[in-house]
């Protein structure tokens, strides 16, 4: 890669390390790991990139993060800062979404540890894969790059079964509406005839504080 687009990589991936630094966990040995890997690319990433060894670099990055417990929002964060790039030259683009196949991998290997206690969370998520895949494989069916194309193509046929899969074992859900706010004790006994169910009634609502929850939301058919 010449000097000029390497530059602009450079300055893209110190953006997007940035944002996995403010976002995940760097406690104990695998976060020494994580920041010792940023910093290593930080001092050597122009040249990694000029001479288009960054690849593994960035990749084991990708995995450090994981294994710090990065959750699947703070990485959809990471992508969108990396979406956000707006490069000028070919190796900047290149690179730019490089990073966010990186992020995809990342969050597809999550999503597969992941066991699910909400049907909607994982209807949910799998719209918003399909939207982020749909984009990349859009990009690299127009760049050409039959290799790439053919990775995510497989990566989000697997992450979208699994989600699908992962709807089945769970209980249909139905909307409620209660005449006024209260708390998921009280709405959890009317609704199941017991009370001991109302985490799970925050849970799936994303009740901020179980004394207040909406009057309205979602709650399991059985």
């Amino acid at each position: 890669m010449n000097k000029l687009d390497a530059e602009e990589a450079a300055a893209i991936v110190t953006v997007v390390l940035d944002a996995i630094l403010d976002v995940t966990p760097t406690k104990g040995r695998p976060g020494a790991d994580l920041r010792t890997a940023i910093g290593d690319f930080e001092v050597f990433g122009l040249e990694l990139i000029q001479y288009d060894r960054a690849g593994p670099r960035l990749d084991a990055i990708f995995d450090l993060t994981r294994r710090n417990g990065v959750s699947l929002t703070d990485l959809a964060y990471i992508r969108g800062v990396a979406v956000g790039q707006a490069p000028e030259t070919p190796g900047g683009a290149l690179v730019r979404n490089n990073l966010i196949n990186l992020s995809l991998a990342t969050e597809g290997r999550i999503i597969a540890d992941t066991e699910f206690k909400s049907r909607n969370a994982a209807i949910t998520l799998k719209d918003q894969m399909n939207e982020a895949f749909d984009a990349m494989e859009e990009i690299a069916a127009d760049a050409m790059d039959s290799e790439t194309y053919r990775a995510l193509i497989t990566l989000h046929a697997a992450v979208s079964e699994h989600l699908v899969s992962a709807q089945y074992p769970l209980p249909v859900m139905l909307a409620f509406r209660f005449a006024q706010a209260g708390p998921t004790l009280v709405q959890a006994y009317r609704l199941y005839d017991d009370a001991s169910r109302a985490d799970e009634l925050r849970e799936e609502n994303g009740v901020i504080h179980p004394l207040f929850a909406p009057g309205q939301g979602r709650a399991l058919s059985s």
